[in-house]
């Protein structure tokens, strides 16, 4: 099992992105794919068509959201925290996601970097 911590920058500000990440119809837009989201606690979720599914635990407005993420058999919790601070050009995000078993890693740091947090830069790069 390995963990993944990074940060990104997105050009809006952190209830803009909050909104962004719970809101079904704003993922549809930035993702290009169907979601089933909510930001209530103990809900399942899916992005991406059911290729990302899991359960919502915590949800903080505009400021934080806190999801497991499914991946077969796995004794541990694959556990995802985002956390959106205020930054002069927008929204510092910080991402930290534990327990990602060992032969998805690759796979899922390249998703949260070109298709996660990349869509959702390039998507507010065009707002500008």
């Amino acid at each position: 099992m390995k963990d993944f911590k990074n940060y990104y920058l997105l050009n809006a500000p952190p209830e803009e992105v909050y909104l962004a990440l719970t809101t079904e119809a704003t993922i549809m837009l930035w993702s290009g794919d169907k979601a089933v989201m909510s930001d209530v606690p103990d809900t399942e979720f899916s992005l991406w068509d059911e290729n990302i599914v899991g359960r919502n635990i915590e949800f903080e407005k505009g400021k934080k959201m806190v999801q497991e993420w499914y991946f077969g058999e796995q004794n541990e919790p694959s556990i995802v925290t985002i956390k959106l601070h205020p930054h002069k050009k927008g929204t510092s995000v910080e991402l930290v996601h534990t327990n990602i078993p060992d032969e998805a890693f690759e796979d899922i740091c390249e998703g949260w970097n070109e298709f996660y947090f990349g869509a959702l830069i390039d998507f507010y790069e065009e707002e500008i």
